[in-house]
């Protein structure tokens, strides 16, 4: 009898197709499904061995670049609004509103410019923690003394010049600015105090001379009268003759003969001085 066909063989498990894998997280309901891993993605491109490394490193440095940029841009706005909140140089605060032909004065702790047509105001001028004492026009500007002894000059549109009075606190608080600020002609203006009197140039505030007291004796800033060209000024003495305490000026100074006086037209400028009837030499 012949043998039986052997049983045909079974394939190799190899080649059996793999059973379902198993379900490890299922999605609640209403939610989309987790994204895929990036691994069942495109498959990413391999570079040479360490790569990955390397790509890791230049993102960091990346990073580090991204994060400095950033840190100074902050800086930078910081320091902007630093900038803008840094208070002005000597407490100056300007407000302006339109433009026109003003006049100013004191009013409280500022000074307020006027439209000379319609009254409005035109500019405000103060300086924080100080009011004005007196204020002066020359020529579109005005110059005030503030409490602190301060000088000051203004058009409306800006703080052209400060200059600051020595020795104030010991006599401005008593004297309260009368008579301190005394125009000589030809655009300059005196400071009287106590102890000298100064001339500046009201365009600029350039010092142009000084006229100290004698000793022992003192000027009296509220003792003052015009005679045509000239300022007489008291100057009070314990010992000297009435003519001793009595002193011209103008704007070259004291008036006495055969002076030389500094020019004080601006620089460029050359025009010959008309002085109060005395001989002068020519500007310098």
């Amino acid at each position: 009898m012949p043998a039986p066909h052997p049983a045909p063989a079974r394939p190799p498990a190899a080649l059996e197709p793999d059973p379902s894998p198993a379900i490890t997280h299922l999605a609640p309901a209403g939610l989309a499904p987790p994204a895929a891993p990036a691994a069942l993605g495109t498959p990413a491109k391999h570079g040479p061995a360490g790569s990955g490394a390397a790509v890791s490193g230049v993102g960091g440095v990346a990073r580090r670049v991204v994060a400095g940029l950033v840190a100074g841009g902050v800086a930078v706005g910081l320091l902007g609004v630093a900038h803008q909140l840094r208070p002005a140089p000597y407490g100056d605060r300007l407000l302006r509103s339109g433009h026109g032909e003003w006049s100013a004065r004191a009013q409280g702790a500022v000074v307020v410019g006027y439209d000379r047509r319609t009254g409005a105001p035109r500019w405000r001028y103060a300086r924080v923690g100080h009011r004005p004492l007196d204020v002066l026009p020359a020529r579109g500007a005005v110059i005030t003394l503030w409490d602190d002894g301060l000088l000051t000059d203004t058009d409306g549109r800006s703080v052209r010049w400060h200059r600051a009075l020595p020795d104030a606190t010991d006599w401005l608080p008593a004297q309260g600015g009368t008579g301190v600020l005394r125009p000589l002609g030809r655009g300059i203006l005196a400071v009287v105090t106590p102890s000298r009197v100064t001339a500046y140039r009201t365009a600029d505030g350039d010092l142009r001379w000084v006229l100290p007291a004698r000793q022992g004796c003192a000027f009296r800033p509220d003792g003052a009268v015009r005679r045509g060209a000239a300022l007489l000024l008291a100057q009070p003495c314990a010992d000297a003759a009435w003519t001793g305490q009595l002193v011209a000026l103008d704007d070259l100074g004291r008036i006495v003969p055969h002076r030389t006086p500094l020019g004080n037209d601006l620089p460029g400028r050359h025009h010959r001085h008309l002085d109060a009837e005395k001989r002068l030499a020519r500007p310098r």
